[in-house]
């Protein structure tokens, strides 16, 4: 009887290992150029024909390869990178498997020239599918060239499932985009065939490399972020809501200075950006996160996008606060975020560059100018709401009605407060005039206003266990259903905490004697229908933050102004002052903008005054 089990031969093994590291053409410039910035190389050329199916050819400037590695590195599993098990557990390189290069050999023509600075001349290695054919010396500067062509050629049931050339070659291009981030102080040149794509020379600055790769107009709208916990710390830019994508695709994170498609961080990323972001839209980000090698295993996927963190949950709440503290920095008092925050820039350039290398370029000067102001940021500090015991607060009645009247506000330095009120457009919009600065004409939008108050009004008096609650003169029975009923037993104390007071009246029936005052004026039946169903999802949901969230979104939508609802001057310049009292006042919790700006040179335009 013959054995059913057998060894695989080396060519096969190799194929299958090709399998999971080189998916596509984009697979092999990854590699090879992670190979290249392991060598030190400080410039980088890709060449690229068809796409990659014909051609790719890197080379690079670094340190190079002696006679014996250049016939060594096409073995499995050999590599410079690690010696020890403990290795794997403080890696500070881009790779280390040694398995991309035989895997690359396997599956096309490759031809590989390299020099070692030591060496007074360099070899060259021509390779089959595996399967060496011919070895010379030949004179070449130190580092390598890597020529890879006809890829798949052995494996026409793979090739058959490569992509059109521009559709090959956009995958390209944004495994060269991460790297070029990542590496702002290497020279980067991409051309497809023969015609230049890209040419990033060394920058010292991040900001400028950002603008040299995703464009100076999206470089120019990015929040420089730095902060640190303990061992955690992150540096890079956020873009503000206003440069909002339908895609993750601009989602740059990277960890220790390798990029990551990791969920944990896009989700942190997500929860920060909530409430300021529509549904569906995506924010642009050059993030890099860093922590001990020790605390992080890159070990867990052969394209090493993804990683596992020691404290998930620490890392997830380290990014998601950051991130969300400085959007509340940059957009929750001024209705402009500045072109570059404080502090300078230098200090947030990935540790790729040296400590003491300051950061040059026209966009990190003009960060150095405005660093100087960095101490009055920082003292800059969120006025504390003060407590509100009066549907007023937020509903808004008719003035004779009002019991908080505009002379006995709290004066606010705050920018809607100093806006010259014009009046109301189609019972919908706030007219008012910014001739503060600009004289630019802004458009107010009341309900989106009015709902990020009372939402924020909520989520204080939750967080701090303290809703400010009203007592009904006469108080309101409700008849549940039995489903109702039990999810009014289930999540009675939720309610409470919300503010409504409610107490069993017999049967299924319970009476509704307190709500929160911001709600006195509400259609209280269906609101509390609204609130049982809304927290039995909350029960049901993986994300509390996210339900609760939704759960308070809702009762902020019962509160506030409508559409096509006069309002009075009085009530007008109200709502003004309470809106810079609060935090992300440019966009309600649904994520739509508040305020809309018309530039006073456009309408100059208009009347032909330009």
């Amino acid at each position: 009887m013959s054995n059913r089990i057998a060894i695989l031969p080396e060519k096969l093994c190799n194929q299958i290992a090709a399998g999971e590291v080189v998916e596509r053409p984009a697979s092999v410039v990854k590699e090879l150029v992670e190979n290249a910035l392991d060598a030190g190389a400080q410039q980088i050329t890709i060449e690229i024909e068809l796409g990659g199916r014909r051609r790719i050819r890197v080379s690079d400037d670094g340190c190079g390869m002696n006679r014996q590695d250049v016939f060594l590195c096409f073995e499995r599993h050999a590599t410079s990178k690690i010696r020890t098990e403990a290795d794997l557990f403080a890696l500070h390189s881009l790779g280390f498997r040694g398995e991309a290069l035989p895997s690359i050999a396997a599956v096309a023509r490759l031809t590989l020239a390299s020099r070692h600075a030591d060496e007074a001349v360099g070899m060259q290695l021509e390779l089959e599918g595996g399967v060496v054919r011919r070895v010379q010396e030949i004179g070449r500067p130190a580092g390598s060239c890597f020529d890879v062509r006809d890829l798949f050629f052995n494996l026409p049931a793979r090739r058959k499932f490569l992509r059109q050339a521009e559709t090959e070659f956009g995958h390209i291009s944004d495994v060269v985009t991460r790297l070029a981030l990542a590496y702002p102080a290497v020279q980067f040149r991409l051309l497809h065939n023969g015609r230049k794509i890209l040419d990033c020379y060394r920058h010292q600055c991040l900001l400028d490399r950002i603008a040299a790769v995703l464009g100076q107009e999206l470089a120019g709208g990015l929040l420089a972020i730095g902060g640190g916990q303990g061992e955690l710390s992150l540096s890079g830019f956020i873009g503000t809501p206003e440069l909002s994508r339908s895609t993750s695709q601009q989602l740059y994170t990277f960890v220790n200075g390798r990029y990551l498609r990791d969920r944990l961080l896009h989700h942190a990323l997500m929860d920060a950006y909530r409430q300021v972001l529509l549904k569906g839209r995506y924010p642009v980000c050059v993030l890099f996160l860093t922590l001990p090698s020790a605390q992080v295993d890159v070990n867990v996927h052969p394209t090493k996008h993804e990683v596992r963190f020691q404290q998930q949950q620490q890392v997830h709440d380290f990014l998601s606060q950051q991130v969300r503290d400085r959007l509340r920095q940059a957009l929750s008092r001024s209705p402009e975020p500045p072109p570059f925050p404080v502090p300078a820039v230098a200090a947030y350039v990935p540790c790729i560059l040296e400590p003491e290398t300051a950061p040059t370029g026209q966009a990190c000067a003009v960060a150095e100018r405005v660093a100087e102001t960095g101490a009055a940021v920082e003292n800059y500090r969120t006025t504390p709401l003060p407590a509100v015991s009066v549907p007023s607060a937020v509903r808004l009645p008719p003035p004779q009605q009002t019991v908080v009247q505009q002379d006995v506000l709290p004066l606010q330095e705050g920018f809607f407060s100093h806006l010259r009120l014009i009046g109301q457009l189609g019972r919908s919009y706030l007219l008012c005039e910014d001739d503060g600065q600009t004289g630019d004409l802004l458009l107010i939008d009341q309900h989106a206003a009015h709902e990020r108050i009372g939402y924020e009004h909520l989520r204080q008096q939750y967080e701090q266990q303290n809703p400010v609650v009203q007592e009904l003169l006469f108080p309101v029975v409700l008849e549940l259903s039995l489903a109702e009923q039990s999810l009014m037993q289930n999540h009675q104390t939720a309610l409470t905490r919300l503010g409504f007071v409610l107490h069993p009246f017999g049967g299924r029936s319970w009476s509704l004697t307190a709500v929160p005052a911001l709600l006195a004026q509400a259609d209280l039946p269906q609101l509390v229908r609204d609130m049982l169903a809304e927290l039995e999802q909350w029960g049901r949901a993986a994300a509390e933050r996210d339900a609760l969230d939704a759960l308070l979104i809702r009762l902020a939508c019962h509160t506030v102004v409508r559409a096509n609802e006069t309002l009075t001057i009085q009530q007008m310049r109200g709502l003004l002052q309470q809106l810079d009292q609060v935090d992300f006042n440019r966009h309600c919790p649904h994520g739509r903008p508040v305020m809309q700006r018309l530039q006073r040179h456009t309408i100059e335009k208009l009347f032909h005054r330009q």
